[in-house]
């Protein structure tokens, strides 16, 4: 197989994004929309006919060239509609165009030298009823008491609405760039790719935010946000627990991104969700390469 590295002005992005709808692992990250805004000087490494492509987040600093996973991005790696093995994941990784790398590659992307790091998923082609019984008796509790609270739920609220709330909540990790989450956001409602969701107190106040991101048979949990009154509120359970109840049934996964941090990925796995790994493959990562932006769900 013939393998070649392109320049981000090189990329017929019609052949990319066939390839990557048509592939058996689609995730949004990888359409070049997405890349476009948290890797603008993307390149890639790609087959014949693109067939298998690679995505290559590229920067530089201090003139080294080196490749780490872009913000807001969890997985990319290799994508095809055929079989990807592990020759074929090396092929791609031995003309990596860098000596410093490291790249979360998706859940198809088995490698013996990568690290496997956790992601929680929930099947949603079940009943309701099903899906639900499947709850821990945390999850059922808080259920239980944000139904109680009046809380409103409504889709599609104004982006103006979503980003002045996630940036006014105190966070304990730093936030990506607005400007970033902006673009993002607003290319991804253009693209018919991303849906704003907003949980409101009976007083009609903001108090939970979701931006879910959307692809063929995947609903992924992106930047989800809770104030002081929505966390006691266990806003974000009562939210969910309506987008499962609006989807049961039907041919589609629930990303929860997933999180190595035990509070959070209980949280997860509260709602029945499972983990399904991907994988990250590191090499020559100096402590100056290391992006300082940790965010924390």
């Amino acid at each position: 197989m013939q393998i070649k590295l392109f320049q981000n002005t090189e990329i017929d992005r019609k052949r990319w994004d066939k390839c990557i709808k048509q592939s058996n692992n689609q995730l949004s990250y990888a359409y070049t929309w997405y890349l476009d805004i948290v890797s603008p000087s993307w390149e890639a490494l790609i087959s014949e006919n693109y067939e298998y492509v690679m995505p290559l987040p590229s920067k530089r600093k201090y003139g080294i060239p080196y490749l780490v996973q872009p913000i807001l991005t969890q997985q990319l790696g290799v994508f095809s509609k055929e079989v990807i093995n592990e020759d074929i994941i090396n092929e791609f990784i031995k003309l990596l165009p860098s000596l410093s790398y490291e790249l979360n590659l998706n859940d198809q992307n088995i490698h013996s030298n990568a690290v496997a790091y956790p992601n929680y998923i929930l099947n949603l082609n079940f009943t309701y009823q099903q899906i639900s019984s499947q709850y821990t008796k945390n999850t059922h509790r808080n259920i239980d008491k944000s139904s109680k609270l009046d809380l409103k739920i409504k889709k599609n609220i104004p982006l103006e609405d979503f980003i002045l709330f996630y940036y006014s909540v105190n966070k304990n990790f730093e936030s990506p760039q607005q400007s970033i989450i902006e673009k993002l956001i607003d290319k991804g409602l253009i693209e018919k790719s991303m849906t704003l969701f907003g949980v409101y107190n009976n007083e009609k106040s903001l108090i939970a935010g979701l931006c879910i991101l959307l692809s063929n048979h995947r609903l992924t949990y992106l930047l989800p946000i809770s104030s002081a009154e929505g966390k006691s509120s266990s806003a974000m359970f009562f939210l969910i627990d309506k987008i499962i109840q609006n989807n049961a049934e039907k041919e589609i996964i629930f990303d929860f991104e997933g999180s190595s941090i035990e509070g959070i990925a209980r949280f997860y796995k509260g709602f029945g969700a499972k983990n399904k790994p991907y994988y990250i493959l590191k090499r020559f990562r100096p402590s100056f390469l290391i992006s300082k932006i940790n965010r924390k769900k």
